[in-house]
């Protein structure tokens, strides 16, 4: 018993010092014009394009884009984006992690997208 005791125990600590040293995420490069701490509209797919929104607040309003990225920090209640917007008459929300995940931080869009919000919060 003790033998097998001292073999988890080893195993334990060993698979501790392989998770200790996984590398973590580290953040894609700041899009053209939005750096951190902001939430960006541009009017092309990828970020490109004209920059059509940026905010470091919640933003409201009527802005066509192609795509969207969450440059936000990590800030407990504060580091999400809630988005809504518009598409064939239909409006949907979407929530996006921070830069850089996990979970989408951006998106691309068909044309005909109109954003109305984007809210600051907590977890999605």
């Amino acid at each position: 018993m003790r033998k097998r005791t001292i073999a988890l125990t080893a195993a334990s600590a060993a698979l501790a010092g392989v998770v200790a040293m996984a590398p973590a995420a580290s953040a894609e490069p700041n899009p053209p014009g939005c750096e951190k701490g902001y939430f960006c509209v541009y009017s092309g797919q990828n970020q490109t394009g004209t920059l059509v929104v940026k905010t470091f607040g919640d933003w409201s309003g009527s802005a066509g884009g192609r795509s969207t990225f969450n440059n936000g920090v990590a800030a407990p209640g504060a580091d999400h984006i809630q988005l809504t917007y518009t598409y064939h008459g239909a409006t949907y929300e979407r929530c996006l992690h921070f830069n850089p995940g996990p979970g989408d931080y951006k998106l691309n869009f068909d044309t005909g997208v109109v954003f109305k919000s984007a809210v600051w919060r907590g977890e999605c």
